[in-house]
């Protein structure tokens, strides 16, 4: 990244106490997929309850959307009024372009007790300004096949350790002939859900952090399960779908969106599947880690801005709302208040009859926040390259890891964590 967008970002402007003030006009709104049509479907509420205003949602596609936002950043124009921005990404374009988005500490910061942590994180930064709101996050939880551990005689509560995981999964695939779990060959696999669960990402206080003992720990767990012959491979997300489908591997260690993937995709296969939370990397330790998620935030070129946030505190900070885009569009809020409400707690057909969202809601309070830097994006491609020489070629992880810190830290200029 790089290019414009230095210098502070400006304050939206309003008061702790004004709650957005009166709005009027226009705003236009980028998203994607089912996030799109969850604020299409919200906007004329919005409207409705500010007449005079019109909010026009833009499906602008997934895998052009963040391009597109780039170039806007670069250029200073081309963008829309309200942005969203995956969680993960949001530091990275707030580090590149420090005054591409506004401040909205003055009207937003109140609600930080409101949201998750992890994803509180996500959307603050120096002296902890805020340049978004969290939407949805991506709590951790491992799916499994119920009728492979029967098959097996392999109980899932039981999964308390990554270490009862493997033993589970040499006696699984000796009675099934089943895989434990899929992964695609040209990614880091399940390396940042590990490192999260340990409380940490590719940096640790500005720092490369790439070769600390719980990162040498996750990529040895992944050697090991690849050693054993439990890893199928499959290319990317019509890989893993399919695989799934197919039933070649018996887990999926993912995040709670995966259960509208499977309630959506996999029909034929309600009743197979249960939920329990992560195995820990000890008997005591952390359950849970986040993979995905999103923000909304108001780029600095909005000419709209006090109705941007309008908007976007309408859709993020009522219980309301926030349910009902899970309910319809298995978006899994970020804002805490609403994991109480009765629905989370219903049993699900399609889980055997088991409460699955409760599962993650559960979950969700315990996410480690992590750091995400506007240099991720290197550390993501060196990181890849030391996960398949591992995976792939056998390599040794520690081996791996320090090279990939010294790789990490010449192209960023960053230290090491010592």
């Amino acid at each position: 990244m790089g290019g414009a967008g230095g210098g502070e970002a400006r304050d939206i402007g309003g008061r702790k106490d004004d709650g957005g003030g009166k709005v009027t006009g226009k705003v236009t709104v980028w998203s994607w997929d089912v996030a799109a049509k969850a604020m299409k479907r919200l906007a004329r509420t919005f409207e409705e309850r500010h007449p005079g205003t019109t909010v026009d949602v833009v499906d602008i596609g997934y895998d052009n959307a963040y391009d597109k936002i780039i170039v806007g950043l670069r250029g200073g124009s081309g963008l829309a009024d309200v942005l969203t921005v995956s969680g993960s990404h949001m530091p990275r374009f707030t580090g590149n372009f420090p005054s591409g988005f506004y401040d909205l500490t003055s009207l937003g910061g109140r609600y930080g007790g409101d949201f998750d942590r992890a994803a509180w994180r996500t959307v603050t930064g120096k002296d902890s300004a805020v340049f978004a709101l969290p939407w949805d996050i991506g709590p951790c939880a491992l799916y499994y096949r119920r009728d492979h551990f029967r098959a097996a005689g392999v109980d899932p509560a039981s999964l308390v350790t990554w270490d009862d995981y493997v033993t589970a999964g040499v006696r699984i695939k000796k009675a099934t002939g089943r895989k434990l779990l899929i992964m695609d060959s040209t990614d880091a696999g399940i390396l940042p859900m590990l490192l999260q669960q340990q409380g940490q990402y590719y940096f640790k206080g500005g720092r490369v952090a790439v070769d600390t003992p719980e990162a040498v720990r996750a990529l040895a767990l992944m050697k090991t399960l690849q050693d054993e012959g439990l890893v199928d491979y499959e290319k990317g997300w019509d890989g893993l779908v399919t695989g799934t489908k197919e039933g070649k591997a018996t887990t999926t260690p993912t995040a709670a969106w995966w259960t509208g993937t499977l309630t959506d995709e996999m029909p034929e296969l309600k009743g197979r599947f249960g939920v329990v939370p992560l195995p820990g990397f000890t008997s005591d330790g952390i359950r849970t880690s986040n993979m995905g998620g999103s923000t909304l935030c108001v780029p600095a070129q909005s000419k709209n801005p006090r109705l941007a946030w309008a908007f976007i505190e309408f859709l993020l900070t009522g219980k309301a709302n926030q349910v009902s885009m899970l309910k319809r569009e298995g978006l899994f809020p970020a804002y805490l208040p609403a994991l109480d409400d009765p629905y989370l707690s219903t049993k699900q057909e399609y889980f055997g009859g088991q409460a699955a969202l409760d599962v993650f809601a559960r979950l969700a309070r315990n996410i480690p926040p992590v750091e995400y830097n506007k240099d991720d994006a290197k550390a993501t491609d060196i990181m890849v390259s030391a996960v398949t020489g591992v995976m792939l070629r056998g390599k040794d992880p520690r081996a791996a890891l320090d090279s990939a810190a010294r790789q990490l830290a010449a192209a960023t200029g960053r230290e090491r964590v010592k």
